[in-house]
């Protein structure tokens, strides 16, 4: 995945997504070391202190521990603690904008839930 460097969504938050996403994928399991802040600067091509914020964010959120002088690691509940997260925020935003969405064009309760259930076919499918 590369970042979005032209987008309206701050570069630090997309590299704390693409590592969560890392993490969710299996790419980086618990206890193991993750980039530093100037491997990912490599990787993105983009400043070392962007970097380390989103590095940060997820150290503060404990997805990420800092061994001092040896650099940052996978928490060892990381992976549940990333689907928790989006599942109540993430998730849960979207749900509230597809359901606002529908009132605004009448689009029935069990409207909805059949195209759900659609999306849902075509997803399993896949």
């Amino acid at each position: 995945m590369a970042l979005n460097l032209d987008g309206t969504r701050p570069i630090y938050i997309q590299l704390s997504e693409w590592l969560e996403n890392e993490i969710l994928d299996g790419n980086f399991n618990s206890d193991q070391k993750i980039y530093s802040q100037y491997q990912l600067a490599d990787i993105f091509n983009i400043n070392p202190a962007t970097a380390a914020k989103g590095l940060n964010i997820l150290a503060e959120e404990q997805i990420l521990y800092k061994k001092r002088g040896l650099g940052m690691f996978v928490a060892g509940n990381a992976k549940d603690m990333i689907l928790s997260k989006r599942k109540n925020q993430t998730l849960k935003r979207l749900v509230q904008e597809i359901v606002m969405e529908a009132h605004r064009l009448n689009v029935s309760k069990q409207e909805l839930i059949t195209m759900i259930k659609e999306v849902n076919v075509e997803v399993e499918k896949e």
